[in-house]
């Protein structure tokens, strides 16, 4: 199962200048934003999001390439490339590539976070997430 939850935004499809940084039990995730298709947001406009409660996270090399070629464990099952999906079900660990970074035991009733950007594929196990993204100036 994947549920998509980047309606009415996503990461630069160019140059999405991802940045990680851990914050105790969480792990923020920083990038830049897709003003070409969003315009509601400015290119250059930094968005993040908050994992509370990643135990595990990696950042691979997959991308959109290898993605639509097959080679991805997600190829073919996603709805789409570029998405930030929430995944359940089987998450075919036993394809994933290796570079897990484990930053604590196993948290009981986590979610499985997947983020297909530019050459790269986040994705982490959390409890939950929270979105920031950056205030757009209204039309007057």
């Amino acid at each position: 199962m994947f549920l998509q939850l980047d309606e009415g935004w996503n990461a630069d499809p160019v140059a999405p200048g991802l940045q990680i940084a851990r914050d105790g039990d969480d792990l923020l995730l920083s990038f830049d934003l897709n003003a070409f298709q969003f315009p509601p947001f400015t290119e250059g406009g930094r968005a993040s999001i908050r994992f509370r409660g990643c135990w595990r996270h990696r950042l691979g090399p997959t991308n959109d390439e290898g993605w639509y070629r097959g080679q991805c464990r997600f190829s073919r099952l996603a709805p789409q490339w570029g998405g930030f999906y929430e995944v359940g079900g089987d998450l075919k660990l036993d394809q994933a590539p290796a570079g897990w970074v484990v930053a604590s035991d196993e948290v009981e009733g986590s979610r499985h976070f997947l983020f297909y950007m530019k050459d790269e594929t986040f994705e982490c196990d959390a409890a939950s997430f929270e979105l920031r993204l950056p205030a757009v100036a209204a039309s007057v």
